[in-house]
């Protein structure tokens, strides 16, 4: 006999992160909030508290022995919470990696092109990263492209500073550069 599968995600209820109002199992809590006298209540003394403000009771530290519950509207308090860490997710930096590709016999022309490239890339903060890829029999000049890295960091040391020295990976040796922090 077989079982049918399901189709689709199942739905999970998000469990609140707090224990609010009749979900609080401790005898006694310690009460704080705005309006309310502070101190050690029992549970039900404290919900009765908090539903003559029309607010509700949270639970914030459940292993203080007895355990601290405020007063306080829990769905303003959740809203608030996202907000905060919305904005804090958009303060967070973005790290963008730009790359430059050489072949190992790179002359003078298109070594300038791509080093101007990469100081810009610098100038406005992205990562770069460099790498020499090695076509077919190429790779005999494994020591040219490391000395062209190298040159290339080089020529940048003012814009910034090398994460990771030449490393050879498969036909690459790559090379990453972070940007100098600006004062």
């Amino acid at each position: 006999m077989r079982r049918k599968r399901s189709r689709g995600p199942a739905r999970v209820q998000k469990q609140d992160q707090h224990n609010i109002n009749q979900k609080i199992r401790a005898r006694e809590v310690r009460l704080v909030g705005d309006n309310v006298e502070m101190g050690i209540y029992p549970t039900s003394k404290a919900l009765e508290i908090a539903q003559e403000q029309e607010l509700d009771l949270v639970e914030i530290s459940p292993n203080a022995e007895p355990p601290v519950c405020k007063v306080m509207d829990y769905k303003k308090f959740v809203y608030e919470q996202k907000k905060r860490e919305k904005a804090i997710k958009a303060k967070a930096s973005k790290v963008v990696v730009k790359e430059i590709r050489f072949g190992p016999n790179t002359d003078d022309h298109d070594y300038e092109f791509k080093k101007k490239h990469a100081q810009k890339f610098l100038e406005e903060g992205a990562k770069l990263k460099a790498y020499v890829f090695f076509k077919g029999r190429s790779i005999i000049y494994k020591d040219q492209g490391q000395i062209l890295l190298l040159r290339l960091a080089q020529d940048l040391e003012d814009f910034g500073k090398v994460e990771q020295m030449p490393k050879l990976e498969g036909k690459r040796m790559i090379m990453f550069m972070a940007p100098k922090k600006t004062k």
